[in-house]
């Protein structure tokens, strides 16, 4: 019996980790194509952009919501309101740089498609791997808050390199979010898939947004 407790085990965790990640990455995807409707019904009625006080109180409000219902069916109806709304702030911004710059289009499907590169490369990693990247919670909570304050300041004093490096640490961040999280999920770290969705399409926004201003501030044609 012992023998065979200590097959079963193992097999049961390798299924239940499988389990989150398939559910995690379904899930994703079917969030980001809820955010790429509301960015573009935002985009086709020119909706301006969200106030930043109202932005980061549907942002937190939504998010704490949806951590609170993460073990409920609930949780779903929360993350998709998240995403949509987040989505639909979105919007706004894909409308100021493809209208403001020439090449704007084109800046953003590069974003876009670095974006998607950087996801399917770090999660290869992680997933052919099997590293355990646990070390980097710590220092990715810390970077990530002393990144949202710089941000928060960058609002009310406009320096455009405060606002580039700003952006580039973002996109490390966020990057480094993605490695970490997927280990967690394959490591056994993470069961809930409804919070390892939400933070993958934080991460993955943040990294769009991020890559788009960079590509803007190198490559950018202002018209």
């Amino acid at each position: 019996m012992t023998f065979s407790h200590s097959i079963t085990r193992p097999q049961l965790g390798v299924l239940a980790t499988n389990t989150v990640l398939r559910k995690t990455y379904a899930l994703l995807g079917l969030t980001l194509v809820f955010s790429a409707i509301t960015a573009g019904l935002a985009m086709v009625l020119n909706a301006p952009p969200v106030n930043p006080i109202l932005m980061l109180v549907g942002y937190f409000g939504l998010l704490f919501l949806t951590m609170g219902l993460r073990n409920s069916v609930w949780g779903l109806v929360s993350i998709f309101a998240f995403t949509g709304f987040m989505g639909y702030t979105l919007g706004p911004v894909l409308n100021f740089y493809i209208h403001a710059f020439s090449n704007g289009n084109q800046l953003v499907m590069t974003a876009f498609g670095a974006t998607g590169l950087i996801f399917f490369g770090l999660s290869a990693y992680a997933l052919t791997t099997k590293k355990s990247f646990n070390y980097l919670g710590a220092f990715l909570a810390t970077a990530v808050t002393i990144a949202f304050i710089a941000a928060l300041v960058s609002i009310f004093v406009n320096i455009p390199v405060l606002n580039l490096l700003i952006a580039g640490a973002f996109a490390l961040i966020s990057s480094g979010y993605i490695l970490f999280q997927t280990s967690l999920i394959i490591n056994g770290g993470e069961t809930n898939y409804i919070m390892a969705t939400i933070t993958l399409y934080v991460s993955l926004l943040n990294l769009f947004l991020s890559l788009l201003q960079i590509f803007a501030a190198f490559a950018g044609n202002r018209k």
